[in-house]
């Protein structure tokens, strides 16, 4: 059995299995077969162990307004087998009960059994036995946003240009399975796509120049095809959907204050230092090698820290004792902190971008006549998934580890006896877990609270924000390290690594072309990341425990919890669309700007240009939207005048109605 049939077998299967209306599921080279029927299956992917066994029923029902048909997940087996015949399948592990609230909504679930894992998960699970293989149905993928936000919010305008799209395939299913084929071109940048059966026939135009716009006829009507788009004719003659032209509303998200308390004044907060002795003074760890060993290995993705330690005797001759000496230490990690002889001496982390995750550590250190001690704690944070070899590639500390005096290499510690150590003191004992913070030998410390200060751990209580919207926490003024809620782990953070302010280009954004990590890149000169996610299944209605683990140094003083939603909801789309304007579960309460002809701008900053419509549009929809969650109209010059452009558009911003508590 070749490896598609094998993969193709475990497909079928999971159908069978998990939509008990699927009696007969087969395939040939159009698509699947599902009781006698070819169907195109629109899947998305949601993996199970990246959100609360809460969050599932909202975001599988999302993505079925969304237009799918199939949820897809990878089995992630490393967090459900972390041990050798010790299994947890419990919380947001839970496979099954995220298989059957998957079933609830009526979808199918398709498991991508693995064993590999190409989702940006630890070494992909198994990086040896098989890459990124595909299937004969149509799995959605975004390679510059998803449609559903990390909180579980819509991602608009994303979300609902995939709706339509995928409102469009299903009207058009048949006839792209059982359909002839057949390819014209129209022009030196257009190519019709033709699928036609004895009853109708649908098409497509594809547009496949990254710079030139196209006007072509086809079938004797005239059609505007930007570059890099594809146009969908269901019957055609009309066009239903265009990739590059956006109707779906834009949301404008918004932070908002916790009305619970006055944050962060109202915040008491108590300390307690990592306890670092017994590896940066006395160098005791787990286990004793006579060489330095790969950090990926040592670990076993365990943990984010691994200490390496060794000694070195000086003896009175030894010219080091009186010159200046250098330990070089070469990375691969992610950091490195150092530590001689009990004492700190610096740290050093990959420079933004570097691909290779190599550098050089350096430092002056004093040798002692006798005894010294070398402790090093190098820090992952994730390691690469996907690449030629990539499982081949090291991680943490490699050789050589040497001491240089003058200049010149004097001894070469790669062999000496090295005691390893996986993970920090605090981690490992769970004190941020108040159930087991009190077995711990060290306290919490009111007064004073250290600021900038490494190795420190942070605690304190506060109130759940009002309502059901989701929550965040803003970390800002943190170093590096993580956090927890209750207990409750919500990732590493790390503000202070500042993204290249160089990596921003002042031209327009432009994604036409392939995809490039390098287009449309925003906050430039700022944090990867500043607010994360709380989910409200981690906080109780009385008070919750925040407690953080600072490992550079930072203030926790200005931490704050607020809540996400819609601001303000906007459209910028073409005449002769049927457009809609939504809040969700809030009124829109003002029409901040409304123009037709060629409005300039984007969501936030429309501005009228000389061309559009002297007709008061914000009057008019002042009349269709104040006061509703939603409202549905049609772009046209009888409904908001002519204006002198050829080609017109409406933009609209509407504000969504505050709810103060």
């Amino acid at each position: 059995m070749n490896i598609f049939n094998l993969l193709f077998t475990a497909f079928i299967f999971s159908f069978i299995l998990f939509h008990s209306n699927a009696l007969n599921v087969t395939h040939d080279s159009r698509s699947i077969i599902i009781d006698g029927n070819h169907r195109i299956i629109l899947s998305g992917s949601i993996h199970y162990p990246r959100s609360t066994a809460q969050m599932w029923p909202d975001l599988i029902r999302k993505a079925k307004e969304g237009g799918l048909d199939a949820v897809e997940t990878y089995v992630f087996w490393n967090a459900h087998e972390p041990t050798r015949r010790q299994y947890d399948f419990s919380g947001n592990l839970d496979l099954i009960r995220f298989l059957k609230t998957i079933q609830d909504q009526g979808l199918y679930a398709i498991l991508r059994i693995g064993p590999y894992t190409c989702a940006e998960w630890n070494y992909g699970l198994e990086a040896s036995l098989y890459g990124c293989i595909g299937g004969p149905y149509i799995t959605t993928t975004y390679d510059y946003n998803a449609p559903l936000d990390e909180y579980g919010n819509l991602n608009q305008p994303k979300w609902g240009h995939l709706k339509q799209l995928h409102d469009v395939l299903h009207s058009i299913e048949y006839i792209l399975t059982n359909g002839d084929v057949k390819n014209e071109k129209l022009s030196n940048l257009v190519m019709a796509t033709i699928y036609e059966t004895k009853e109708k026939s649908s098409c497509f135009l594809s547009n496949t120049n990254t710079k030139i716009d196209a006007n072509v006829n086809f079938g004797g009507i005239n059609y505007f095809v930007p570059a890099w788009s594809i146009s969908i004719l269901p019957d055609c003659r009309e066009e239903a959907y265009n990739t590059a032209k956006v109707s779906a509303q834009t949301s404008l998200m918004i932070k908002k204050l916790n009305k619970a308390e006055d944050e962060p004044s109202s915040l008491k907060w108590m300390w307690r230092p990592e306890l670092i002795e017994s590896t940066s003074v006395q160098g005791r760890g787990d286990v004793s090698v006579n060489k330095i060993v790969d950090q990926k290995d040592m670990a076993n993705d365990a943990s984010d820290y691994l200490w390496y330690m060794t000694s070195i005797n000086v003896a009175k001759d030894d010219p080091m004792l009186n010159g200046t000496v250098t330990l070089r230490v070469n990375d691969t990690g992610h950091v490195l902190h150092a530590f001689f002889n009990g004492e700190y001496i610096g740290s050093q982390w990959s420079k933004y971008g570097n691909n290779n995750v190599t550098y050089v550590f350096e430092r002056n250190v004093n040798l002692s006549l006798g005894k010294n001690l070398i402790s090093l704690l190098s820090v992952t944070v994730g390691f690469k998934n996907y690449g030629p070899m990539f499982d081949l590639v090291g991680a943490g500390i490699t050789s050589p580890i040497e001491l240089v005096l003058n200049k010149n290499v004097v001894k070469d510690l790669s062999s000496n006896k090295w005691t390893y150590k996986v993970g920090l003191n605090g981690i490992s004992n769970k004190i941020f877990d108040t159930d087991c913070a009190s077995k711990s030998s060290s306290k919490w410390v009111s007064d004073p609270i250290p600021v900038d200060k490494n190795f420190t751990w942070y605690k304190t209580t506060l109130k759940a924000p009002l309502g059901n919207k989701p929550v965040v926490v803003d970390l800002l003024g943190l170093g590096k390290g993580m956090a927890w809620v209750n207990g409750h782990s919500l990732g590493r953070f790390w503000p202070s690594y500042i993204a290249d302010k160089q990596l921003c280009k002042t031209e327009t954004c432009d994604y036409r072309g392939r995809y490039s990590d390098s287009k449309c890149v925003s906050k430039c000169g700022e944090p990867t990341q500043r607010w994360y996610h709380v989910p409200r299944s981690f906080l109780k209605d009385s008070e919750n425990t925040l407690v953080l683990f600072e490992e550079f140094g930072g203030n926790p003083s200005g931490k704050q919890f607020q809540t996400v939603e819609i601001g303000s909801v906007c459209i910028n789309t073409h005449e002769g669309k049927e457009v809609e304007l939504s809040c969700q579960d809030r009124p829109i309460s003002k029409i901040k700007f409304a123009s037709f002809g060629s409005p300039q701008g984007v969501c936030g900053s429309f501005d009228k240009s000389e061309f559009d419509s002297e007709v008061d549009a914000v009057s008019i929809l002042e009349k269709e939207c104040l006061g509703k969650e939603s409202c549905s109209f049609k772009i046209t010059e009888e409904k908001f005048g002519r204006p002198s452009c050829e080609v017109k558009k409406l933009a609209v911003e509407a504000v969504c109605e505050d709810f103060t508590l």
